[in-house]
């Protein structure tokens, strides 16, 4: 009787060929003898693989899918003695555990693209409202001018590893119950370049890059705000051999203006104006950004007023148009009147019928009502 191969694998029989790898993938880590030393599993793992072996071989899978086995005595061919055998190709196990790029990486590379670097830039409002040109210092890895990022001295070259013949790999094989296992690892003569620099660059010592401070200018755009980054394309660190360069990040940090806060494109700021300002209404001149603004203040304006100036604000970054400018009014109340002074408000609030309490040498009106209380008015 033919083997159920499509329920060792737990797939349907319409099951694609990614379906079937992916169940025999899963199946392999579980009862690989290795990871499961139970007995049962070794015989599991042979059924897994002569599974995998012939469903993923489109003829054989044809011969189950019409009732036979491939792999039975007399079966097709491929199967029974001097067939292939029921186990698959140690690639196919390589495969399961490590994906479909084990056993075949190769030398690397020894050019490599460059890390992005970061650079802090402080700025005042007015230059993060309007934009400016900003000068910066960078220090960063460039590409080394001595030996143009090849790492080897003037007329000298590169030369291929004795230890793995240029592979960057070196082989080792092993004698398991499925037969001989090779196995791979990074050559550790030429740490898997697959070459040597016999001769290294004295200015870098190999590596085809050097670190040194240089002066850029970058340019921050109209409307930037505190914690912004700005990408300068290949400004950042040359990668080892000369490798393409990372990008350069200007992180934007605003310093704090003595009179206006930032809300966004807003500005805010406060204003202090004389009681009597207030009462009887005034006009201030507002210094803004990039302008003197006036602005009426209203009769009879309370502690805590906003005044909002249109359009005064951060310029948008995107798009066109600026924030407003919000303008927070500060009452103030004298604090010593003068006799003159002081008769001319009471005669004002006597105007208004405000009862207004006088303070005397011995004590205010708070005074007298615990002197009330305590019996001695």
């Amino acid at each position: 009787m033919a083997k159920d191969y499509y329920g060792i694998l737990g797939v349907s029989r319409d099951a694609s060929a990614d379906d079937i790898k992916r169940a025999y993938r899963k199946l392999a880590r579980q009862y690989h003898p290795d990871v499961n030393p139970d007995p049962v599993a070794a015989d599991k793992f042979k059924d897994i693989n002569a599974a995998y072996e012939v469903l993923s071989d489109d003829q054989k899978r044809q011969i189950v899918d019409l009732g036979g086995d491939p792999l039975a005595p007399g079966g097709a061919p491929g199967g029974g003695p001097g067939g292939a055998g029921p186990f698959v190709g140690f690639q196919d196990i390589m495969d399961a555990f490590f994906g479909a790029a084990a056993g075949s990486r190769g030398p690397r590379s020894r050019t490599r693209p460059g890390a992005d670097a970061i650079l802090r830039l402080e700025l005042d409002l007015t230059d993060t409202a309007f934009g400016v040109e900003a000068p910066i210092t960078v220090d960063t890895a460039v590409i080394c001018t001595t030996c143009s990022g090849a790492g080897t001295a003037a007329g000298t070259h590169l030369a291929t590893c004795e230890a793995c013949g240029g592979r960057g790999e070196v082989q080792s094989v092993q004698r398991t119950f499925l037969g001989q296992v090779v196995s791979s690892r990074p050559c550790v003569a030429c740490q898997g370049y697959g070459t040597v620099i016999p001769h290294p660059c004295a200015t870098c010592s190999g590596d085809g890059r050097v670190r040194t401070r240089r002066s850029l200018t970058v340019k921050i755009p109209a409307g930037v705000e505190d914690g912004m980054r700005i990408r300068l394309a290949q400004q950042g660190e040359v990668g080892p051999g000369g490798g393409t360069a990372g990008d350069l990040y200007v992180e934007i940090h605003e310093r704090p203006h003595d009179v206006y806060s930032r809300k966004g494109d807003d500005l805010h700021c406060r204003v202090t104006v004389p009681m009597t300002a207030a009462a009887l209404g005034t006009r201030l001149t507002i210094r803004t950004l990039d302008s003197d603004e006036p602005v009426d203040v209203k009769p009879g304006t309370q502690p805590g007023a906003t005044l909002r100036l249109r359009g005064r604000g951060v310029p948008h970054l995107r798009g066109t148009g600026r924030g407003d400018l919000y303008v927070h009014l500060d009452v103030r109340t004298p604090t010593k009147l003068d006799a003159e002074q002081e008769r001319a408000l009471r005669e004002f609030a006597k105007a208004r019928g405000e009862e207004v309490a006088e303070l005397t040498k011995q004590g205010g009106f708070f005074s007298r009502m615990r002197d009330a209380f305590n019996g001695h008015g």
